[in-house]
């Protein structure tokens, strides 16, 4: 009898996140749903996933001892840990020329407490419960590479992850440990509501030939892929995920 791979979903209480643990369990991964602050809509993601044997987890990630807790949680109750999607992420904006000097700072720190810090941390604690054939999933951002001038934390917060997320695959690559980075452009969310409405939502779909943003169900897609065993060559690799909107070089 084949044992169910299993899967914690950092953020996977709404959006991409949500999306990533419903795919994932139609799979037939058991998995771990992250949360922070929302338990009662991460409960209702939990109640939607095919299967048996998932579970709710808690952590503010921006507390390492919480961190750590959480994740040792989640291996207990799933048997291990085979995939970690670092997905839970903020967005502020805080041009430099718009804010005062104690709320760019907040702003920085906040960010990269949650974007970066935060999932280096749940890494760090997840691959001690990981084995070969083990998946870290990385959501990064198209911002990583383009710029956000708006929001200059949250771009330096992405392009600090893909970093990240090659620098561990050269390290657990020994390990059959494959790590890749997913960069979405914009994405159908609670977050992009705003941004996507009226003449802007007109003009942002537009940049793709498309004509189109992206939906959570084609991030999903693109994890579910690299965390199947036939992706362990993309290790290493960052996906560009925005309907050839923009085209790194």
């Amino acid at each position: 009898m084949t044992t169910a791979r299993t899967a914690l979903v950092t953020g996977a209480s709404r959006g991409i996140g949500a999306a990533v643990a419903r795919a994932l369990s139609a799979e037939g991964y058991v998995v771990a749903v992250h949360y922070s602050s929302s338990g009662a809509a991460a409960q209702a993601v939990h109640a939607e996933l095919d299967g048996d044997g998932h579970v709710v987890v808690r952590a503010d990630l921006r507390d390492p001892d919480q961190v750590r807790q959480m994740v040792d949680e989640a291996a207990a109750a799933l048997g291990g840990i085979d995939v970690l999607v670092n997905n839970a992420g903020v967005f502020f904006a805080h041009p430099i020329d718009a804010v005062d000097y104690q709320t760019w700072q907040e702003a920085w720190r906040e960010t990269l407490d949650v974007n970066l810090v935060g999932p280096a941390n749940t890494t760090w604690c997840a691959v001690r419960h990981m084995g070969p054939g083990g998946r870290v999933i990385n959501i990064g951002s198209r911002g990583a590479f383009r710029g956000e001038p708006h929001s200059p934390a949250y771009g330096a917060s992405k392009a600090a992850i893909a970093a990240f997320g090659q620098s561990l695959a050269k390290y657990l690559g020994a390990r059959g440990i494959a790590v890749t980075t997913i960069a979405p452009g914009f994405v159908e969310t609670d977050m992009a509501t705003e941004a996507l409405a009226g003449e802007g939502g007109v003009v942002r779909r537009a940049e793709s030939p498309f004509n189109r943003v992206a939906t959570t169900d084609d991030v999903a897609a693109a994890v579910v892929y690299l965390a199947s065993p036939e992706a362990e060559w993309a290790s290493g690799g960052i996906l560009d995920l925005n309907g050839a909107y923009y085209l790194r070089k």
